[in-house]
């Protein structure tokens, strides 16, 4: 298995599901996974990502505007372009978080997620009242004409 790229939400997936997260990779991928567990490792990946996008966009930021660089090196292009870029990055990492945090906060508790759903198929009964009851087969017809 590829090495797993850590996000900041780790430690929360390990709280909920209990073991560190390249374990609750191997879950996923065997037959009795959870959806849930699908899903946050699916935007645990996502969030792995973008954070990885922040950092590198933050280095570059770092690299350019480094003291012992040459000052006429400096765009004020490229920095804007930078911003905008992490501006994108950070908006996507917050809607990651915000959604991920979601997932986990409203999953229910470990032991009702064991066990199965039971349901009942209820039956609807009605009885008519007499004045209700069906009309007779003949009920309204017009009578043929006699010559």
């Amino acid at each position: 298995m590829s090495r797993v790229k850590a996000s900041t939400m780790d430690a929360d997936l390990q709280k909920v599901f209990g073991p560190p997260v390249p374990e609750l990779h191997e879950a996923a991928a065997g037959p009795d996974a959870s959806p849930a567990l699908a899903r946050a490792l699916e935007l645990r990946s996502f969030l792995a990502l973008t954070e990885e996008q922040v950092a590198r966009v933050r280095d570059r930021v770092h690299a350019d505007m480094d003291p012992d660089r040459d000052i006429d090196e400096l765009s004020a292009d490229k920095l804007r372009s930078d911003a905008q870029w992490l501006e994108a990055a950070l908006d996507a990492r917050d809607g990651y978080r915000a959604a991920l945090g979601e997932l986990l906060r409203t999953m229910p508790a470990p032991d009702q997620r064991a066990r199965p759903v039971r349901t009942t198929q209820l039956r609807a009964t009605a009885t008519l009242p007499p004045s209700a009851a069906p009309a007779p087969p003949r009920a309204g017809a017009a009578r043929a004409r006699r010559p």
